[in-house]
């Protein structure tokens, strides 16, 4: 099937595509690596009338990185080239570490990750890992500059709180710290489709034993919401995962998380996942507190 006729923008300058994109009101789309967009407009799930493709704007494909500040991404900046921003991932691991369960290597190469967050896909890893870091993400209008923290910006499935005629220019996420360590880990039929089910997790610990715990799900769950886990896990072991703590809050999590049946799995098989994997990438999180330095997911 091919798109519904629309007129296609290429501005070079962030000022003129606002400018068109708030002469088209709610009848445009932004484009920047297209990975989501084009085969919603391909199969008319979407169909706008005007397409801003961003694609040639300039500086907003760059990578900042502080250890005091985090990591800041352009709109431009491809899956691929934060993945393999070495500094990015000393600073924030869990950025690389989600990056490495997205899609496949053809879309990486193309899709951005600030697209990725926007699109605010429940089934998506990036937006689960700027909600778990707490990011942000600064947007642009003609009406000038504003940002959203991770807590307001998705409003449901497919959906953000950007308004029509704003363009996401960047998002900024936390360093790591000392102590703190994350986990992300994924089910999915073949590496690099759409999770079943997918676990991000972030543990502090103290003196081996961990003192916080907070997990936000792929695939189940609400979009954007945190699960705290604090008084569950709290004093449960960081080195042995046979510790019954960690098995007590994989049921905790199953009787907690929503999960709804489509045609890939019933909603009784995601649950069973959410429990496994609540265990598991939650003590895989302790473990990189611990300074292991675990990476779940596959390579």
């Amino acid at each position: 099937m091919k798109p519904s006729p629309l007129r296609y923008h290429r501005p070079t300058t962030v000022e003129e595509a606002c400018r068109i994109l708030s002469e088209v009101s709610h009848e445009g789309k932004v484009m920047a690596g297209g990975q989501s967009l084009v085969p919603l407009l391909s199969m008319r799930l979407a169909a706008p009338t005007h397409i801003v493709d961003i694609g040639a704007v300039r500086d907003l494909d760059t990578v900042t990185v502080s250890p005091d500040s985090g990591v800041e991404f352009g709109a431009l900046v491809t899956h691929s080239a934060l993945y393999n921003h070495a500094e990015a991932r000393d600073v924030q691991p869990l950025l690389s570490r989600g990056l490495n369960l997205v899609a496949h290597p053809t879309i990486r190469n193309r899709g951005t990750t600030v697209g990725s967050i926007v699109h605010a896909d429940p089934s998506a890893e990036m937006p689960a890992v700027l909600t778990l870091l707490g990011g942000q993400v600064t947007v642009q209008s003609i009406r000038g500059q504003r940002v959203i923290d991770s807590a307001d910006l998705f409003a449901g499935p497919l959906e953000s709180t950007l308004e029509s005629d704003e363009i996401a220019l960047s998002v900024s996420v936390p360093p790591a710290r000392a102590g703190m360590g994350t986990a992300i880990d994924e089910i999915a039929r073949r590496h690099g489709d759409y999770a079943l089910v997918g676990v991000v997790a972030q543990v502090e610990i103290v003196d081996g034993h961990v003192i916080t715990a907070r997990m936000t799900y792929i695939s189940a769950g609400e979009l954007g919401v945190v699960v705290d886990y604090s008084d569950a896990l709290a004093g449960a072991s960081a080195t042995d995962e046979r510790d019954p703590q960690w098995q007590a809050v994989g049921e905790l999590a199953r009787n907690t998380i929503e999960t709804d049946a489509d045609i890939h799995a019933t909603a009784a098989y995601r649950s069973q996942l959410v429990s496994a994997l609540t265990s598991r990438v939650g003590f895989a999180a302790a473990r990189d507190a611990s300074a292991d330095r675990v990476l779940v997911g596959r390579l």
